[in-house]
């Protein structure tokens, strides 16, 4: 496996949780000859309407912004342009990313207050309800939409409109979400939906997406201090079209390929479906198997996170397999390293074909340190998609 792979395209196949593989058009277009995104109006306009598309997907009237960097800018600006020394953010954490958000309007001289939940399975919006009755001061909140560490998915359908209920703004973490799970921006009540390219959209690592609501322009555009960056300053954007000036030069390469990963994903039209069932499938397959799943519920289709079995180690594993059978999958960091590894389903990697090779090759990396399987994975993955072992 491993020597056919590298032999014809000398790199893993990526089945990380982010990036994700991208797809030949994409590559092509990014390739293709560029002119001077600061200096041609009818960049101003493809750039438009590239986020007029991206909104329209996130179900969003929102002005949607494409920003140069990886997903933590998006995450950085809008706490950067919303937050103001003393405010009081409420954090809801059941993850590392989402206990994560604390550090970060620290930064800026907010107050954290943490909703923490359980790590395995969504935040319940009831246990929000009962907390939110006793303490509801604050700014805003942050909450993620997919850890992706753990692969767990909270009910933004429940959670933010409660949120708004007691006046306090939403701003969303759906880096790993975005094209896997369905977003409804605007019914759900999000004021700030933060998404980027190297996942779901199976577009190269380098843009940042952020949606912003009316209510949260107010916000930001009403602060008593000004925004304390500049490169993270939401403000700077919001007329960019009617000025024809971007802030800072736009990576246009990046955005052709984006444009061009996001119109895949449009014309297939059921990417939510694809990502479902290969999703549970895998789920399927790694218990029938004889291993654990981490979480035991609330999965999302992007991701699904694996305890390592007792006495190895969750980051020679992926070595290992990455070595031995070219596949690349994902360790963990924080409180799950060494104890929790990841398949990526996300984007162009949620293909029967990759994670089926991806399967094999986890099992015969066990199997290979001593551990007794059920059942086949791939052989159970396989026909839960309803594809037969060639």
């Amino acid at each position: 496996m491993k020597q056919q792979r590298l032999k014809s395209l000398n790199v893993p196949l990526l089945m990380t949780p982010g990036p994700t593989q991208v797809r030949e058009n994409v590559r092509r277009v990014r390739a293709a000859e560029m002119t001077n995104p600061d200096l041609e109006p009818e960049f101003f306009k493809f750039y438009r309407k590239t986020c007029l598309k991206l909104a329209s997907f996130l179900n969003t009237k929102s002005q949607v912004l494409i920003l140069s960097g990886e997903g933590m800018v998006a995450l950085d600006s809008a706490c950067a342009s919303l937050t103001e020394a003393g405010d009081r953010v409420l954090i809801l954490d059941n993850g590392i990313f989402g206990e994560g958000f604390a550090d970060m309007v620290q930064v800026y001289g907010a107050e954290p207050v943490v909703f923490k939940g359980e790590r395995t399975r969504g935040l319940s919006a009831e246990d929000l309800r009962a907390f939110l009755e006793q303490d509801s001061d604050f700014k805003f909140a942050t909450i993620v939409h997919c850890d992706t560490p753990s692969g767990v998915l909270n009910d933004l359908k429940e959670i933010c409109p409660l949120l708004k209920s007691y006046g306090i703004l939403t701003v969303v973490d759906a880096v790993s979400s975005m094209v896997s799970e369905p977003l409804f921006i605007d019914d759900w009540g999000i004021d700030i939906c933060m998404g980027a390219s190297q996942k779901g959209f199976s577009a190269p690592p380098g843009l940042a997406f952020v949606s912003v609501s009316n209510e949260a322009w107010t916000a930001i555009e009403n602060r008593k201090t000004p925004v304390p960056s500049y490169y993270c300053n939401l403000p700077l954007w919001k007329n960019y079209y009617e000025e024809l000036w971007f802030p800072y030069t736009p990576p246009i390469g990046d955005i052709y390929a984006f444009r061009a990963a996001l119109d895949n994903i449009l014309k297939e039209g059921g990417a939510f479906k694809r990502h479902r069932k290969i999703a549970k499938a895998v789920r399927k397959a790694v218990i029938r198997s004889g291993l654990s799943l981490y979480l035991v519920s609330d999965y999302c289709g992007s991701v699904t996170a694996i305890r390592v079995p007792e006495g190895l180690n969750g980051e020679e594993i992926v070595q290992k397999m990455k070595e031995e059978y070219g596949v690349l999958i994902g360790g963990n960091f924080g409180y799950l390293k060494g104890n929790v590894i990841r398949i990526g389903h996300m984007g162009e990697n949620a293909r029967e074909k990759y994670v089926s090779e991806t399967l094999k090759a986890l099992q015969l990396t066990l199997e290979s340190l001593s551990i007794s399987f059920f059942a086949d994975m791939e052989s159970v993955f396989l026909k839960e998609t309803g594809k037969k072992k060639r």
